[in-house]
């Protein structure tokens, strides 16, 4: 990895093709060295691997792209071009797969047991579920509108839901503080 920054460093090149598994260390890690050095130096990281781990791994340490070993000769000089030109460049099977795993994990992780919630949370989706708006739900909590926003944003992803009126619903349905749909205490 020390031979290969050295080289970068004297060469200049405009695009580092790097192996993702060095003999002494890893090309993500020679990435990060190289971007905190060199920022201008495009960096492509070359990989047997395709786990997700490794591609966030390489997109943190600053890698513009990451392609599979099983590249084609002709497709790796246009990845390379790519690159260069200042695209980023991720193997498509490799992203075909890490969509099919963020799809399943999300849909796994849709969560709507109200104790896995934050309080600021269940405050936030209990007026939501009374039907306040952004900027009441803001006045009521203290809170700017964005950060409301952001929160809403928040809680439709981890709910797994698309819309707030979907949101209100399971408000309900979990039976938070203010989300009585008959109305009332039954006293």
């Amino acid at each position: 990895m020390a031979e290969g920054l050295e080289g970068i460093k004297e060469a200049g090149p405009d695009v580092a093709v790097l192996d993702a598994r060095l003999p002494d260390g890893s090309g993500i890690e020679l990435c990060r060295e190289i971007k905190s050095l060199r920022p201008e130096i495009r960096a492509l990281i070359l990989t047997s691997y395709d786990d997700d781990a490794a591609l966030q791994s390489a997109i943190l340490a600053g890698a513009d792209g990451y392609v599979l070993k099983e590249i084609g000769g002709s497709s790796l000089i246009s990845g390379v071009r790519a690159v260069a030109d200042g695209h980023s460049l991720i193997d498509p099977m490799v992203a075909i797969r890490a969509m099919e795993r963020m799809r399943e994990s999300a849909q796994r992780g849709a969560d709507t047991d109200p104790s896995s919630l934050t309080p600021q949370q269940q405050r936030i989706l209990a007026l939501v579920g009374q039907g306040l708006t952004n900027r009441e739900i803001a006045d009521e909590l203290f809170l700017s509108e964005k950060t409301v926003k952001n929160h809403i944003t928040h809680l439709l992803a981890r709910l797994g839901v698309k819309r707030r009126t979907q949101a209100a619903l399971l408000a309900a349905q979990m039976r938070l503080p203010g989300t009585d749909p008959g109305g009332g205490d039954a006293g």
